[in-house]
């Protein structure tokens, strides 16, 4: 078995990892990412780089390179509720420059940090290699068993970061269990084209009992239908055509498109869950991104949790594994590890409680149905005069956060 040396390494090149490789990297610390595709192409991954994210590559001056990059800017996200127009997002209220949120396919963001790190003489990436489990010495975490094209191999690290998901095996390998939360929803994923005419950028359109997200790609719309949890068979039963009525039902403009959508191969479950540890960490062990907390898609703010994880530990970390590499200790601290939890842990948690709110109250008896069809004018008089003071909340919550991470001054 090879066996390859690091001050950390990270296993998962999703958002959480790629970012906390970079910022290691930068910062001198030799390590290890590995991801166990052969490239960051998914179709169904988070596409939203919130205000808070771009602040991220600002501070690191990363931010125009990344712009460069094939992207749709969106100041607004709107919501069609029983056929009304709804602006209850607005970034245009957060400071400038990061005032606006950027739709991006996320295998983009992730070559884009990849490419930056693989710059550091310090940082290496292994692609198609898998975390197979942790390594021990006197109860400390001392690296990981993969497996990579060339066979297995092992890699010897003071530090080991598990980023490798919800269903992350190191988490499970270091006896670490989630707290799992009932979430009463789950999406079917699949690809709409895009007609030349089209309404404006749309987050959500909600009527007739059904939920539909759509997301612009450019030349189509990656689309997502909200249905019960477990209710695939029930909806397969009913056939392809009870499918299309049920999209066309909330979002009446795909109709055409959904005819495009012949067998149910060309759509995707995504089961979707909530959950945490109350523990992120071992001697020599820390896990981040939804390997800690998965999130719900709700508000579309899983990438930047997963940023500001990444971010909140290389703040915390850099120093102590400089120490390390240079012989002045053996581990990192648990006081630094249960720092970090400490300071992530309750944003988390309260994110994680409003996505539950929400899903409940789309999963209630009747749903959408419950909602008049249109809204009177009178609803709508009072949603135009709270508008502008639910913008200026929203913004800050979707855009930034409960608890925004900025990269230290001296690590940029």
């Amino acid at each position: 078995m090879d066996v390859l040396q690091a001050t950390c390494v990270i296993s998962g090149g999703g958002p959480a990892g790629m970012m906390l490789g970079l910022l290691l990297a930068r910062n001198g610390v030799d390590v290890v990412v590995i991801e166990k595709h052969a490239d960051f192409f998914r179709d169904f991954r988070g596409d939203t780089i919130h205000p808070s994210t771009l602040g991220v590559l600002g501070e690191l001056g990363l931010r125009e390179r990344f712009l460069g990059l094939p992207h749709t800017s969106v100041r607004t996200l709107d919501a069609v509720v029983s056929g009304t127009r709804l602006h209850p997002v607005d970034f245009s209220r957060l400071a400038p420059p990061d005032d606006f949120l950027v739709l991006a396919p996320q295998w983009d963001f992730l070559s884009f940090l990849a490419d930056e790190a693989a710059e550091r003489p310090g940082f290496r990436l292994l692609m198609e290699t898998t975390a197979t489990g942790l390594t021990w010495r006197d109860g400390a975490v001392t690296g990981i068993t993969a497996r990579g094209p060339a066979g297995d191999l092992a890699i010897a690290a003071p530090l080991v970061v598990a980023a490798d998901g919800r269903d992350s095996v190191l988490r499970e390998d270091a006896g670490l269990r989630p707290q799992r939360f009932g979430v009463p929803i789950d999406v079917l994923w699949f690809r709409l084209p895009k007609a030349a005419a089209t309404p404006p950028s749309t987050l959500a359109y909600l009527r007739h009992g059904s939920m539909v997200i759509t997301i612009d790609r450019g030349d189509y719309f990656q689309t997502g239908l909200v249905i019960a949890k477990g209710g695939i068979d029930d909806l397969k039963a009913a056939g392809i055509g009870a499918f299309r009525d049920a999209v066309a039902a909330a979002a009446p403009f795909l109709r055409d498109a959904l005819l495009s959508i012949d067998g149910w191969e060309q759509v995707k479950l995504l089961s979707v869950q909530i959950d945490r540890l109350g523990r992120w960490y071992r001697r020599g062990f820390l896990a981040i991104g939804d390997a800690a907390h998965a999130m719900s898609p709700a508000f579309g703010v899983g990438v930047n949790y997963a940023v500001q994880d990444a971010v909140a530990a290389a703040n915390a970390l850099v120093d102590p594994l400089r120490a390390i590499q240079g012989g002045a200790s053996e581990e990192v601290d648990l006081r630094v590890l249960d720092g970090l939890q400490r300071r992530r842990l309750p944003p988390v948690a309260a994110m994680q409680r409003i996505q539950l709110a929400a899903h409940r109250g789309i999963a209630r008896p009747n749903g959408p149905d419950a909602l008049p069809d249109p809204l009177p004018l009178l609803g709508r008089g009072a949603l135009a005069v709270a508008t502008p003071l639910l913008q200026r909340a929203t913004a800050r919550f979707i855009g930034r956060g409960l608890r925004p991470e900025s990269v230290r001054p001296s690590l940029r």
